[in-house]
């Protein structure tokens, strides 16, 4: 079997492997993630885990590589990672009471046979309305910074939430793993 490569230096993309209990090395990929003009949020995302993916194979040529990348969405527009308080205010508050979309694609490519297999998981996350208070108490207390719609539902950002809607949560993650064992299934790889 190929030697598995986590094409992300995200830890949480890597803990969410770990999970699997796969052996696996993780490598940066280094790829320019800017949208193109009018490119569609689902399209972005599949785009760039197969660019991902891709870009590491000149490393790993008989690896077995993941590329994973999520966009959200509020309202029609991509959110990227808000890296100040206050981007990360304006989207919580932005967010409040509204449904956010995360699509994150997921690509597994056979560097050896350039085969490539693909899928973007959607995953929806219904905020309550939120006052400018509790906002303000949220980022004190988890400033999720790095971390695109300026949240981590695995920790107390799933106090913001009224509902979420999805195959799986590990999509909001990063890493949709249930996609993920059907991917490298295709592949070969029985995860258990």
């Amino acid at each position: 079997m190929a030697r598995i490569i986590l094409a992300s230096s995200s830890p949480y993309r890597q803990q969410l492997l770990h999970k699997l209990g796969l052996d696996f090395k993780s490598c940066s990929p280094n790829i320019d993630e800017t949208p193109r003009p009018d490119e569609p949020a689902i399209a972005l995302a599949q785009r760039l885990a197969e660019q991902k993916a891709r870009a590491v194979v000149g490393l790993y040529p008989h690896g077995l590589i993941i590329g994973s990348d999520q966009v959200c969405v509020n309202q029609g527009q991509i959110l990227g990672k808000p890296g100040t308080r206050t981007r990360a205010r304006a989207q919580l508050l932005a967010a409040s009471g509204q449904c956010i979309t995360f699509y994150t694609g997921l690509a597994v490519l056979d560097a050896a046979s350039d085969r490539l297999h693909s899928t973007v998981e959607p995953f929806s996350v219904i905020f309550r309305p939120l006052s400018e208070a509790q906002v303000d108490r949220y980022l004190d207390r988890e400033p999720a910074l790095d971390c695109a719609g300026a949240f981590k539902c695995e920790g107390l950002g799933i106090s913001l939430f009224e509902r979420m809607e999805g195959r799986d949560p590990n999509s909001l993650v990063g890493l949709p793993l249930i996609a993920l064992v059907e991917l490298l299934s295709r592949f070969g790889v029985d995860v258990l």
